[in-house]
C-alpha cells in the first residue's frame, strides 16, 4: 500500500494538475468512479490507477474496475486515505484517482456542427458547455486562444466525459479558419444582434461561436462569423451564463436533424 504522498508515482500524477506537466506527459488525472468508468467505457487504458481498500469495499463498480485491471496487469496500487486526498480536486474525494492518455480523437474533416468556445475562462463554464456539445452530437469543438485548458481538473470534471467521445482541438484563428473552411453559416451569439437565433438557417453544416460572459468574443471571432444571432431575453438580466446559451444554441441546431 502507497501511504505517503511524497511516493514518486503519486508526484507524478499530482504534477498532471497543471497544464505543462500534462503536455510534457500527455498524460491527465481523473477522480471518481464515474468519470473513470466512462474513460475505460471509451477504450482508454491507465497507466495508473490509485484506489482506497474503504471504497474498493463499498463501490460495485469500483472494485469491478480494479479486480479487472489487476487481471490486465495494469499499474494498480492501493493507496491510503491521505494520498487519494492529495490526488482529489475534491473536497470529497471518491476513493479512486487514475491517470490517463490525453484522447486523441482525430477531428472530421467536415463536421455537420460544430462549436468555436473564446476566451472562457471559468473551467466550470467550459466543462459544462463541453458536456452539452457532447449531448448535443456536436462534431467538432475548438477551443479558441485565452479559453480556459480543456484539461484543467475542473473542466473535466464538468464535462462528466465530453473529452472521450468529442474531438477538441485548442487552436489559433488562423487554424479554426482553416478547420471551419468549408462552413457557410457560423453563428457568433451576440446579446446586441437584432436576428432571433430561431429565425438562423441551422441547417448543417454549421458553426456556433460563443465568447465568455465577462469581455464576449473578441475581434477575431466577429471576422470569422457570417452572421450574428441572440437569444431574446424578456427579463433585465443584461445576459445569459455562456454555458445556458450554448445549451439552448445547440439544441436549436440539432433540431433540424
Amino acid at each position: 500500500m502507497i501511504t505517503s504522498p511524497a511516493n514518486e508515482k503519486v508526484k507524478f500524477a499530482r504534477a498532471l494538475a497543471h497544464k505543462k506537466e500534462r503536455t510534457a506527459a500527455h498524460k491527465f488525472l481523473i477522480e471518481g468512479t464515474r468519470l473513470i468508468q466512462e474513460a475505460a467505457r471509451a477504450g482508454l487504458i491507465p497507466a495508473l490507477v490509485f484506489y482506497e481498500r474503504a471504497a474498493f469495499r463499498a463501490d460495485p463498480h469500483l472494485r469491478a474496475m480494479i479486480v479487472a485491471w489487476e487481471r490486465e496487469k495494469r499499474e494498480v496500487y492501493e493507496a491510503s486515505a491521505s494520498v487519494i486526498k492529495a490526488l482529489s480536486d475534491t473536497e470529497t474525494p471518491q476513493g479512486i484517482a487514475a491517470v490517463f492518455p490525453l484522447p486523441a480523437l482525430p477531428p472530421p474533416p467536415d463536421p455537420a456542427l460544430a462549436l468555436i468556445i473564446d476566451r472562457v475562462r471559468d473551467p466550470g463554464n467550459l466543462g459544462t458547455m463541453l458536456r452539452t456539445a457532447w449531448a448535443a452530437g456536436v462534431g467538432l469543438t475548438l477551443l479558441a486562444p485565452e479559453t480556459a485548458d480543456a484539461y484543467n481538473p475542473k473542466v473535466v470534471r464538468a464535462a462528466m466525459g465530453a473529452h472521450f467521445y468529442v474531438p477538441i482541438v485548442a487552436a489559433s484563428w488562423q487554424e479554426i479558419a482553416a478547420r471551419t473552411q468549408g462552413i457557410e453559416r457560423i453563428y457568433l451569439s451576440d446579446a446586441a444582434s437584432k436576428t432571433d437565433y430561431t429565425r438562423a438557417d441551422w441547417t448543417a453544416p454549421v458553426a456556433l461561436i460563443v465568447g465568455g460572459e465577462a469581455e464576449g468574443a473578441g475581434a477575431e471571432a466577429h471576422k470569422l462569423a457570417t452572421a450574428k444571432i441572440s437569444i431574446p431575453m424578456p427579463g433585465s438580466a443584461e445576459s445569459l451564463n455562456a454555458a445556458v446559451a450554448t445549451g439552448i444554441l445547440l439544441f436549436q441546431a440539432v433540431r433540424p436533424r
